[in-house]
Formats: C-alpha cells, sequence, structure tokens
C-alpha cells in the first residue's frame, strides 16, 4: 500500500525545513498545496527560525508538478455538461499553486531550495520561487503544461523571474524534453550543482547554518529588495489561475489527461539544450 501523502516542519538551530511528499512522485494535489502554503506562512513567522528549507520526501522526483487524479477530477466536472463549473473547479486547484509561490514571495526569511530528484512543472516552480536553490545531478527540469493542452501560466512569472524570458520560453515550448541540472544552472535556476545527494545535503545544511547566524533584519530587507518587482503578484498569479482553469476545462486538455491516466504518456527526452 502506498504511503499517504503529507507535509511537515520542523525547527532546529534556526532552520525551519518545511518537507512535503507524495506517492506518486510528489505531485501537489490541492490538499497539499494548501498544506504547503501554511508551512511556508507558518515557517515565515515563527521567531525560532531564520532561514526555511524547502525539500521533497523520497528518493525519487523533487516534483511531479500538478496531480493528475485533480485535472481527471476538473474534467469529469466538464463531461456533466458544466463548463463554468469545471473552470472554477480548475481556477481554485491553480489558485493552490499561486498561494505557494505568494507565500514564497512573501516569507520574511530566505527560502533554500533542495532539489533532489526531477523537477516539473510545479516543480520547476517551486525552486524558482525559492531565494536560492541548490540541487543534484539527477535534477533535470521540464514544463510539461503545453503538452496537455495547458500552460505554464501560474509558475511562468517566477520561473522567467529567475531565468529570463528566453529560457522559460525555450522550456515552455519544448513541453516534452527535460533539460539537465547543469542547463538549469547555467540559466540561474540553480545556484549549485552537487554530485550526490549526500553532497546535495552537506551543502544545504552548511548554507542554512550560515544563513541562520546572520542579521535577520538585514536578510529581511534584502529579500524584500530581490523581490521589489513582485508586488503585484497576488492579483496577476490569480488571473493565470483562471486561465489555467479554463484551459484544464475545454476539451483538449481533457482528451490528454485521459490518455495521461490510461498510461500513454510521453516519457520526455533528457539532455542538455543549447
Amino acid at each position: 500500500m502506498s504511503a499517504a501523502p503529507w507535509v511537515k516542519r520542523r525547527v532546529r538551530d534556526g532552520v525551519a525545513v518545511v518537507e512535503f511528499f507524495h506517492p506518486a512522485h510528489n505531485s501537489l494535489p490541492g490538499g497539499i498545496l494548501e498544506q504547503l502554503a501554511g508551512a511556508v506562512e507558518r515557517a515565515g513567522g515563527d521567531e525560532r527560525a531564520r532561514v526555511v528549507v524547502l525539500r521533497g520526501g523520497g528518493a525519487g522526483a523533487f516534483c511531479a508538478g500538478a496531480s493528475f487524479d485533480e485535472l481527471t477530477a476538473v474534467a469529469a466536472v466538464a463531461d456533466a455538461a458544466d463548463a463554468s463549473a469545471a473552470a472554477a473547479a480548475g481556477a481554485r486547484f491553480f489558485e493552490g499553486f499561486a498561494r505557494v509561490i505568494n507565500a514564497m514571495r512573501a516569507c520574511p526569511k530566505f527560502i533554500i531550495a533542495r532539489v533532489h530528484g526531477k523537477a516539473v512543472g510545479g516543480g520547476v516552480g517551486l525552486a524558482a520561487a525559492a531565494d536560492y536553490a541548490l540541487a543534484s545531478r539527477e535534477a533535470a527540469v521540464k514544463l510539461s503544461e503545453l503538452s496537455i493542452g495547458l500552460g505554464p501560466f501560474v509558475v511562468g512569472p517566477a520561473v522567467a523571474r529567475k531565468i529570463g524570458v528566453s529560457a522559460f520560453s525555450q522550456l515552455a515550448i519544448d513541453s516534452d524534453s527535460f533539460y539537465d541540472a547543469e542547463w538549469a544552472r547555467e540559466k540561474g535556476l540553480y545556484a549549485r550543482v552537487l554530485d550526490s545527494t549526500a553532497a546535495l545535503d552537506a551543502a544545504v545544511q552548511a548554507l542554512a547554518a550560515r544563513l541562520a547566524s546572520c542579521n535577520p533584519e538585514a536578510m529581511r530587507e534584502l529579500k524584500r529588495a530581490f523581490w521589489r518587482d513582485a508586488e503585484d503578484w497576488d492579483e496577476l498569479l490569480a488571473a493565470r489561475a483562471a486561465v489555467s482553469g479554463r484551459l484544464a476545462a475545454g476539451d483538449f486538455t481533457r482528451r490528454a489527461v485521459r490518455e495521461f491516466k490510461r498510461g500513454r504518456r510521453p516519457t520526455g527526452k533528457t539532455g542538455k539544450r543549447r
């Protein structure tokens, strides 16, 4: 029997660790998104913590992005001939991603992302919304949304802000391909790529410990400066979620989700593209 999904938060020596897990490759259904946003918000307000580490559980993917069970549920509403209700349900689901990204943006503490495996869709958004991301060699990235009739609308502002519009458009258009961790580092998504999970954990621990000893007021002001160009994201990401919800209720995505659930999903090419 598969393990149940969870979100955990713990604080030790000035470091808050927020960890999420889902048995389906750390995918993100609405319930996990809600818990994850709440955990980030609570870590930001916890006086015991000076820095936050965001990590995926397990040894597989860092995060597989949107839950196909949620997209299937949206399709089922649309199949019942209620397109407006389906679009609203889809928007509510994608608003969960918006809330997580905005929680990370508004958190007054630096967030370090530990990306130990592949990041797809919303997983790329989590890495981009972090203030500093460290990754393993296995942490290839893919924005797969277009292949099922959607687009990386909600995570797009965070990704484009971190790696630039050119690299973001490359990922968004080439939606069947994984781009390796070194490519992601060259584009600025990752600060460093480590050769093993053990090396990754050591690097994350060392950075978090160093930041936990820094002046919290200085870090808070620096983070505010970093994110000064994103003050309209509450409204922007909500509007993007509405676009995603409308598309999720459409015929193209409903057919694509059915094919995916039948096991006919593309595995995606992997490699460095220039």
